[in-house]
């Protein structure tokens, strides 16, 4: 994710842009790295301080946020920002969810029984991923953003790999293993 801020009627000082960068580290994860996230401050005639971000997530989408505060920019930072990720995490959970209705065409209920027997299933792919302890929570975000029907991670709570699913009927399942 880029970043580009500007301020009118102020100075941007290294303490404003390390704060923006460090509230903007967690939204990098919903976001694409080209994403360019603008934010432009302002300071008004009776010492408000204005902060207006603006994000373009492509396909004619542009999210925006904006907060003002009186004499305190940091509270006005930390205002808009938080609008601009619950914008982000609700847009990305709209796409997940538009992604996950055209991921499950609909299948034909009979399979010949002659079909049956010629078609053996075996591995065509193999893929490696790193895995990180996480909560549940963060995995059902991270397998939405990913549009995936299924999601192994490493139960931050337990110390063991989980299995977490998206079920038929919609809702969530989580396998975890027994010793």
């Amino acid at each position: 994710m880029k970043l580009s801020i500007q301020a009118r009627n102020m100075v941007v000082t290294p303490g404003i842009t390390k704060r923006i960068e460090k509230k903007t580290e967690t939204m990098g994860k919903y976001l694409r790295s080209e994403t360019e996230m603008q934010i432009r401050m302002r300071k008004e005639k009776n010492d408000r301080r204005v902060v207006e971000i603006t994000v373009p997530m492509g396909n004619n989408v542009i999210l925006r946020s904006e907060s003002s505060a009186e004499d305190n920019l940091f509270l006005a930072i930390d205002q808009a920002l938080a609008k601009m990720e619950r914008q982000i995490r609700k847009h990305r959970t709209k796409l997940g969810k538009r992604l996950r209705e055209e991921a499950f065409p609909e299948v034909p209920e009979f399979i010949e029984e002659d079909q049956a027997e010629e078609t053996e299933r075996q591995v065509v792919k193999h893929k490696t991923f790193p895995v990180r302890p996480m909560s549940v929570e963060d995995a059902i975000i991270e397998m939405e953003l990913l549009g995936h029907s299924f999601f192994a991670f490493v139960n931050i709570d337990t110390d063991r790999t989980n299995v977490l699913y998206l079920r038929k009927d919609g809702n969530l399942g989580l396998l975890e293993p027994e010793a």
